[in-house]
């Protein structure tokens, strides 16, 4: 049987994984995220000790997707200052020795849940995940889609409510981005407290749901996915998934009859992976990573 190494790479800790090429996860440890030097020699040495294939990596970003750049497997402009312009694969792969393949963490996420997920039965997708950031991974014709960089969904800029008791929201870069808006970070800035405390306030949800059912439109009318996946800390919020849909039908007034909005509850779901959709995405990078390392053989 052949093991795949998975790293899911987040800001605040880094998960690895070992897991077969049908996706099952059979191992996983967690590390938190310090600085390369003291984070990646933890890792590799796990790594070393499973006897891996190939590793596939789902990053925080951004990151240089870019084959043919000079910075390709780099961590690039990211706030995590100690991971700026650092050469992760490379570092994989000079201390492995095995292909490593590379993504976004939510581009992993996706593709996981489009390879063994509920996404698996339609070829064009989007995961969304609100947590501490908001992410949206991207699968176009069954690929995750890459361009300039890749999607950043998060930063797309929407309209206020005019009952917002923010003036702006919490991203340093744009006063009205979805992450600014919709974060977890941005939800304890509005009301005084973290999420999990005010799960009993409908007017947090609501306007939460405002946010999330705006942004939603705007990808539905850019990418026209198959199918929406909605995860993350926020949506361990019970009533989140159904705000949503409302919000969506509102805001897309009618304008698209697709098949999708005819049938919400099977259009805008939440994760059904039991939150392994990143570590499997992962081992998907890795097993692609391997047999494009094979085919040039």
């Amino acid at each position: 049987m052949k093991l795949f190494g998975a790293l899911e790479a987040g800001g605040t800790k880094m998960v690895c994984a070992i897991g077969d090429e049908n996706g099952n996860i059979l191992e996983r440890i967690s590390i938190p995220t310090g600085t390369p030097e003291d984070t990646m020699p933890p890792m590799i040495d796990f790594f070393k000790s499973k006897g891996i294939c190939a590793l596939g990596v789902g990053c925080f970003g951004p990151i240089d997707l870019d084959k043919k750049s000079e910075t390709y497997g780099y961590i690039t402009t990211t706030p995590k200052l100690a991971w700026a312009n650092y050469p992760i694969v490379a570092e994989f792969e000079k201390a492995l020795g095995v292909p490593v393949g590379f993504d976004t963490d939510v581009n992993a996420a996706a593709l996981g849940e489009a390879t063994w997920g509920c996404t698996q039965d339609v070829e064009n997708s989007i995961y969304i995940t609100i947590g501490t950031g908001i992410g949206v991974g991207v699968i176009n014709n069954g690929k995750p889609h890459h361009g300039m960089i890749h999607p950043e969904g998060g930063h797309i800029l929407l309209a206020r409510h005019p009952e917002d008791p923010m003036d702006r929201g919490v991203c340093p870069y744009h006063p009205n981005c979805l992450e600014g808006f919709a974060s977890g970070p941005s939800v304890e800035k509005r009301w005084g407290k973290k999420g999990i405390e005010l799960s009993d306030r409908p007017e947090v949800w609501e306007l939460e749901a405002f946010y999330l059912g705006q942004a939603i439109c705007n990808y539905i009318m850019i990418l026209s996915p198959q199918r929406i996946i909605v995860g993350g800390g926020v949506m361990h919020q019970p009533q989140m998934l159904g705000l949503i849909r409302e919000e969506v039908k509102k805001q897309v007034a009618g304008y698209i009859q697709g098949k999708g909005m005819e049938d919400l509850e099977n259009y805008i779901v939440g994760v059904s992976l039991n939150d392994n959709q990143g570590a499997m995405g992962a081992v998907k990078l890795a097993m692609e990573a391997l047999a494009e390392k094979e085919n040039k053989a």
